[in-house]
């Protein structure tokens, strides 16, 4: 009788779709990852500027599109530094960031966590070692430590079912320092003036020093299990 149960629990609606769910997913995925080359940074910022007036949400959009994917996010904000300077550049770079975030939060929600830690691969077990159970502060510093990129974070928060709020307001704060000391790199690159180097300066000390911040409490953390 439980052979039989587990038998339709394997076959009902919501694994039936969770899987087409995936396989729709892994093959945008694939299909992204061979097709969608970044450009280097002087092309894609002449192509933004092809845009004209509209050309900060074609940004946006890129933005958003790689951040769903495996792809770095590192030469569009350098690209939204040197084209909008430091302010209006974070604001964009940071709003496709986190819109892209959201994105794979998503769709991992409706892809399942046994299915979606399929996909993350080598990532999975360390998405779940910082992520499960995590709140505000475990999200934040989840967010900064080094070599985790971005989409296994987005996919496993999703996944392991933390809130949205938690998601989206952790994101907001732990994403801030990263994304406007790349923004200010490509500020200071194209305009080397005093605002931009103080910056620059500024944003990778707050960056470095969240990072450390991110380290203690992970080291602190595991002394408290033992």
């Amino acid at each position: 009788m439980n052979s039989e149960k587990d038998y339709t629990d394997d076959f009902s609606l919501r694994s039936i779709i969770s899987l087409l769910t995936l396989v729709v997913f892994i093959g945008i995925l694939i299909w992204l990852s061979f097709n969608v080359h970044i450009p280097k940074p002087a092309v894609l910022k002449e192509m933004i500027q092809g845009y004209g007036w509209a050309g900060w949400l074609i940004f946006i959009g890129i933005t958003a599109l790689i951040a769903i994917t495996p792809i770095p996010v590192t030469i569009p904000a350098l690209v939204a530094g040197s084209l909008y300077g430091v302010l209006a550049g974070s604001l964009f770079s940071f709003t496709g960031i986190l819109l892209g975030s959201w994105i794979g939060y998503w769709l991992a929600r409706l892809t399942g966590k046994n299915l979606t830690f399929k996909l993350l691969g080598r990532h999975g077990p360390t998405v779940e070692k910082y992520l499960n159970n995590a709140g505000f502060l475990a999200m934040c510093t989840a967010r900064l430590i080094p070599g985790l990129p971005y989409w296994p974070v987005n996919y496993g928060a999703g996944a392991l079912g933390i809130s949205q709020y938690v998601f989206l307001s952790a994101t907001l704060v732990a994403s801030i320092p990263g994304q406007v000391s790349l923004v200010s790199l490509g500020a200071f690159a194209a305009h080397q003036s005093l605002f931009n180097g103080i910056i620059l300066v500024t944003a990778w000390m707050t960056t470095l020093a969240a990072i450390w911040i991110s380290y203690r409490y992970w080291q602190n953390k595991r002394k408290e299990s033992k």
